[in-house]
């Protein structure tokens, strides 16, 4: 949802989250139009990048892979965004997808880590780093290319369908390859899939 709305209603809604905090309240960005509206919106887009209001604790839903990370980043940042860019040509990948992927994994924080010890932008687990080459996991460039070729390897595996790749990348591929080539059983898993597929499209 997006509407664009008076600026001084921007101001009204941080001082109505400020005072009340207790309240669940959901994630707002604003923006600037190209005609030069002030733009309010429950989602980032190129006319709503800054997070004006973040979801309380009582509102927020973790990324699936849990990471942790110490603030949300609603506009990506443009280095990321080249590096993204090149891992997808090199891997014959569609940029959108690591996007999709990255957001929910790890909300483009390079030093997220999660509980089960993944880590950094597409949250690579020790095995998995070290099976793709990767010294430094929080580095970006390696994260994010050792995350393009294992999503490029599971693609192959499972033919090109997307969502048992994304439910292999989660959960490991041969627990996908157990629940005889569907999305395994897994509460985490059965959650990842759809939301990096909404994202995606």
């Amino acid at each position: 949802m997006k509407i664009k709305i008076p600026p001084f209603f921007i101001l009204s809604c941080w001082v109505a989250a400020s005072i009340a905090p207790g309240i669940a309240y959901a994630q707002i960005y604003s923006g600037t139009s190209a005609a030069g509206t002030v733009v309010l919106s429950n989602f980032s887009s190129p006319e709503a990048r800054v997070l004006l209001i973040a979801p309380s604790r009582g509102g927020y839903e973790a990324p699936a892979s849990t990471a942790v990370a110490s603030k949300s980043i609603s506009a990506i940042p443009s280095a990321f965004k080249e590096m993204i860019e090149d891992a997808a040509r090199q891997h014959d990948l569609d940029p959108n997808l690591l996007h999709a992927m990255i957001k929910v994994e790890s909300g483009y924080n390079p030093q997220a880590l999660s509980a089960k010890g993944a880590r950094g932008l597409m949250q690579l687990m020790p095995d998995t780093a070290r099976r793709f080459g990767v010294s430094d996991a929080f580095n970006p460039k390696e994260n994010i290319r050792a995350g393009a070729e294992y999503v490029q390897w599971l693609l192959k595996l499972f033919q090109g369908d997307v969502e048992l790749a994304l439910a292999g990348y989660n959960a490991g591929e041969q627990a996908v390859i157990r629940a005889g080539y569907r999305i395994p059983n897994y509460g985490e898993t059965q959650k990842y899939v759809p939301k990096v597929m909404a994202h995606y499209k």
